[in-house]
């Protein structure tokens, strides 16, 4: 499921979204956004000066009223433009995920096992409790928990991910998604939602940007953009009584018109930053799910730009999670070389990143290259859910390689001795954190394997980024302190919790956030629920228990731990969007002083003639051209406001220094260079 292909403009979202600009234009849609509600009204005022106009009565002339109130418009449009170009893409988004849901039939159990008897029913009258088969070639019918059976599930609907994974009852792997389907072997599913309960629905509602509420940061920032243009609206009003007391005490001059203060109050309040607030959040959302993350909420997002501390599982997110073969231990009577070139052969076929290390390890130690597989008449034994062995067959030799309880199982069922010594190295390898295989040959145990963490490549260099912005980072592991301590030090991170419970978990984060810090982490089992449940920001794997997923405020659809890092830039990137156009907008305003005020009172004030600068054409060109650019800059910021602003890993105080020369310095410079073109133009075509 691709939900990475859409452009900033693409045909099939700018269309629909230019039209939902029109239908946005009603009272109380406009009325959400206080900001461009006042341009709004502005826009209907001069609409209405304008037919006054037309009927011989109008302040001004026809064609200038006429002009500014076709631009008020146009702002207005553009700011819807710009929200719904954002939920455009949302809504895609959540089209997709609908193409998901289909009418498939269960088989109901009548009892919680396999072999009971089963109805066949649509999926959809299933309820919470009802437990089903799914065999291989059947479509998971509902969200639910595995009570019984291991399978391998195709999850590339929902994740866009096309290796499959394992399901099985017990442990933190039980979860199964309405929509995957079974690849291999049996399960019976317990269903664990009602109809429009799914995991899939679930989905659609979090990306419909109808369901966005605002952040508090958004209702913050919101509640500033309001008292602004209060403040301004308030100087406005003041300003026509003071125009015509000067004019009727000069007894010369020309007062001030209305239609000229609509335009100096919608040029001077932050029309830029409000016309765009929405679609910076409803991006933000947008871009989580780009990164396969859902969401739960705004907040969420923007939580997760404010991280501080960031709790992170060790295997799969710190390490590889697909260990390396790193050393053999031979049993008693048996060579190293001899162990090595058994494991090797018991793994030429494993295309598994552990049992590639196998083969490259025995390469590497004694130099033992390629078989002519032809020659041996080998018959490869793939590796099942239920045997959880692989191995290959060469005449009447039998090669196996596994889990150390599987491969016991597996010797002693063909009457063979299991020795001793290889079960304690087996023990000690298992205490050192590193995971041990054991290689039988011909019914003979020859040794094991240790698969040892490996410390992800670069992750070292992205800790010493998050240290840089000030994010401390904590390695969780069940490990003992010794190991956690090589791992963590490896790693780079700047402390560890070793042999972590939930309760030690739930600990630790509650004594941070008591310190004023918030907190994310990532987590898939049962286990972790709780402390995900404390978390300000909580990442569930989609390849994790139901519990795990109620109780995060965000999903990984890829169930990849080291996504919290990715998680944490683009709520920071959603956070310097936000600021770097206030700014942007609120620098705005000083080009507009020197643009429309002398512009606007110049007849009142002939003195404010000195106060133009910038040389323009005629006063109402000058307004004019105000409020084109003001109009143009909203659809121009369109695309930075969907995409964000670049993500840099520097401190705070210098990402705030960096801004504040690019949208406060670039915000003071653009308008005048912006207004001066267009008042050239209007100019050239008369228009002015």
């Amino acid at each position: 499921m691709s939900r990475k292909g859409l452009t900033l403009f693409d045909a099939a979202l700018a269309g629909p979204a230019a039209i939902d600009a029109f239908k946005k234009l009603g009272p109380r849609t406009q009325l959400r956004n206080p900001v461009m509600f006042v341009v709004y009204i502005g826009s209907i005022l001069t609409t209405l000066l304008l037919i006054q106009s037309w009927t011989g009565k109008g302040e001004a002339p026809s064609g200038f009223i006429l002009a500014i109130a076709l631009w008020l418009w146009v702002t207005v449009w553009f700011a819807n433009f710009a929200e719904s170009l954002a939920e455009g893409r949302s809504k895609a988004q959540a089209a997709s995920l609908r193409a998901l849901k289909q009418t498939v039939s269960a088989k109901k159990l009548e009892a919680p096992r396999r072999g009971s008897r089963w109805t066949a029913l649509p999926a959809s009258s299933l309820l919470k409790g009802d437990t089903v088969l799914v065999e291989a070639g059947d479509v998971i019918p509902a969200d639910g928990e595995v009570i019984e059976g291991i399978a391998s599930v195709d999850e590339s609907a929902i994740t866009g991910e096309s290796a499959p994974v394992i399901r099985e009852s017990g442990g933190d792997f039980s979860a199964v998604t309405g929509g995957t389907r079974i690849l291999s072997d049996w399960l019976v599913v317990r269903v664990s939602v009602n109809p429009g309960e799914a995991f899939i629905d679930r989905m659609i509602a979090m990306v419909e940007s109808a369901k966005r509420q605002k952040t508090p940061n958004e209702i913050a920032l919101t509640i500033l953009l309001v008292a602004l243009t209060i403040v301004f609206l308030l100087v406005t009003v003041t300003l026509l009584p003071f125009s015509l007391f000067s004019v009727s005490l000069a007894g010369t001059g020309l007062p001030v018109t209305i239609t000229v203060l609509v335009a100096l109050l919608v040029c001077l309040i932050p029309t830029t930053i409000g016309g765009l607030l929405s679609a910076i959040g409803v991006a933000g959302m947008s871009r989580m799910m780009q990164a396969n993350v859902i969401a739960t909420s705004g907040r969420a997002v923007e939580a997760a730009g404010d991280v501080d501390v960031l709790l992170l599982d060790k295997t799969g997110t710190i390490t590889l999670g697909n260990r390396q073969a790193s050393a053999f231990f031979a049993a008693p009577g048996v060579t190293e070389e001899q162990l090595a070139d058994s494991a090797q052969l018991a793994s030429i076929a494993d295309e598994t990143p552990e049992g590639r290390s196998i083969v490259v390890l025995a390469k590497q130690k004694f130099n033992i290259r390629e078989r002519d597989m032809a020659a041996l008449n080998a018959q490869f034994v793939p590796f099942t859910a239920q045997t959880r062995i692989s191995g290959i067959d060469t005449g009447e030799r039998a090669v196996r390689k596994g889990a150390a309880a599987s491969i016991k199982q597996y010797v002693e069922a063909l009457g063979r001795p299991y020795p001793a010594e290889v079960a304690r190295t087996v023990d000690e390898i298992s205490k050192r954190g590193s995971t041990p295989l054991v290689v039988v040959d011909a019914g003979r145990v020859m040794g094991a394997v240790e698969l040892k963490d490996i410390v992800k490549g670069g992750i070292k260099e992205r800790f010493a980024e998050l240290r840089r912005m000030g994010i401390k980072t904590v390695m969780i592991t069940g490990d003992n302190k010794l190991t956690a301590a090589a791992i963590a030090a490896e790693a780079g991170v700047d402390d560890f919790l070793a042999e972590a419970t939930p309760e030690d978990k739930l600990k630790l984060i509650r004594s941070y956030q008591s310190d004023g810090r918030l907190v994310a982490m990532t987590g898939d089992g049962t286990n972790d629920a709780p402390a995900l449940a404390q978390a300000d920001v909580a990442v569930a794997m989609n390849s994790g228990t139901q519990a795990a997923k109620e109780a995060g405020n965000m999903v990984d659809l890829d169930s990849n731990p080291t996504k919290l890092l990715e998680i944490v830039e683009i709520g920071k990137q959603m956070l310097m969007t936000r600021g770097s156009l206030t700014t942007f907008s609120v620098a705005n305003d000083i080009a507009k002083y020197f643009v429309i005020i002398p512009a606007a009172f110049v007849g009142t004030y002939p003195q404010l003639h000195a106060l133009d600068v910038m040389h323009l054409t005629s006063p109402n060109s000058a307004i004019l051209s105000a409020v084109i650019f003001n109009a143009l800059v909203i659809v121009a910021l369109i695309p930075l406001a969907l995409k964000g602003v670049q993500y840099r890993a520097i401190g705070a105080a210098l990402l705030l220094r960096r801004n504040l020369l690019i949208y406060g310095l670039g915000g003071i410079l653009v308008p005048f260079v912006g207004i001066k073109v267009i008042d050239m133009l209007l100019a050239l075509l008369h228009l002015a």
